[in-house]
């Protein structure tokens, strides 16, 4: 036993999500129609090529995976992604831990996000009834055997939820597409709630985390998009690379000929296919020196594609489909 005191859950009040103010509605999510608006040039080009690449990864058999941040989802852009992936333009999201929070809300009650200058101050701050049900669902997959995107899939597909078609953890499992989730102790409000399983997570989250590596194995002429993730996408995919490299060079492989692209809300500034000099504060931003630089070092190419998600996201989609 550990020699310090611990905080007791028990104590903690969990109200219904009745009782929230919802940030972002259902109804904000972008009709599958959605016309967005035309890019600067510059950044239109980068969007046409990584869609083309998208498909002559599809015809070639090469991984096509996202890792993305929680702003993605929240973006409203889920049924450009389900449509991308039920066209085989993606074989595999990955997301933070947040991301799942908002797409479960948003299939539960049609909505999502709190105001966290709001309710910090109030001590209510994600602790929600409904949204900590995810940590007994994802409980017993774990114990079933499944990752921690799978379980969530599985209840959202399975489950009453009246907003399922956009959600897409449910999408993934109906597909047979994984939906990953990669967490880190702390970060997410599921981990507030006295019904928190740390040992179930971290097995779950680990599952996936090997799931993942499964398709980064299959990375050469292939894609990987990075899209709103600082930290999460580029070191995890980061790691897996170094696996996944380390057997093939065993065997006599190569996982070097792909393409990568990061979308984000940073403007970069500096020329994005040579590492940032350290005098520079963004060579810490992970995206540039690990997504755009070191891990195509060896015959990849990168794009950045600096923008809004629900520009991006549609535009890329669309720029595949045209290529199809």
């Amino acid at each position: 036993m550990s020699r310090y005191p611990q905080f007791d859950r028990s104590r903690l009040l969990i109200k219904p999500l009745d009782q929230r103010q919802h940030d972002i509605q259902h109804a904000s999510l972008l009709p599958l129609e959605h016309q967005p608006p035309a890019l600067p040039q510059v950044q239109q080009q980068s969007i046409d090529t990584v869609g083309k690449r998208l498909v002559a990864a599809r015809t070639a058999g090469g991984a096509r995976l996202m890792l993305m941040g929680a702003h993605v989802i929240r973006a409203g852009v889920g049924r450009q992604l389900i449509d991308m992936m039920e066209r085989g333009l993606i074989t595999h999201i990955g997301m933070n831990g947040a991301g799942p929070i908002h797409d479960y809300e948003l299939a539960k009650i049609g909505a999502t996000c709190e105001s966290v200058a709001r309710y910090i101050r109030s001590g209510e701050f994600g602790l929600w009834h409904e949204t900590g049900a995810m940590n007994d669902v994802v409980a017993r997959g774990a114990a079933e055997g499944l990752g921690l995107g799978e379980s969530l899939g599985r209840e959202i597909l399975e489950g009453d939820f009246p907003h399922k078609d956009t959600s897409v953890l449910a999408a993934g499992y109906r597909l047979g597409v994984p939906v990953t989730v990669h967490i880190g102790i702390g970060y997410d409000i599921l981990h507030e709630h006295p019904n928190f399983d740390a040992a179930a997570f971290g097995t779950a989250s680990y599952r996936d985390f090997l799931i993942l590596c499964e398709t980064v194995a299959k990375l050469e002429g292939g894609v990987f998009l990075c899209f709103g993730t600082a930290v999460m996408g580029p070191e995890v995919y980061l790691k897996a690379l170094a696996m996944t490299r380390n057997v093939a060079h065993q065997e006599g492989r190569q996982i070097c000929h792909f393409t990568t692209a990061a979308f984000d809300l940073i403007e970069i500034a500096g020329d994005t296919q040579t590492e940032a000099p350290k005098s520079n504060p963004q060579y810490y931003y992970r995206p540039w020196k690990t997504v755009l630089v070191r891990t195509v070092a060896d015959g990849g190419e990168s794009f950045y594609v600096c923008g809004d998600h629900r520009v991006t996201v549609p535009q890329l989609r669309l720029a595949a489909i045209a290529a199809e």
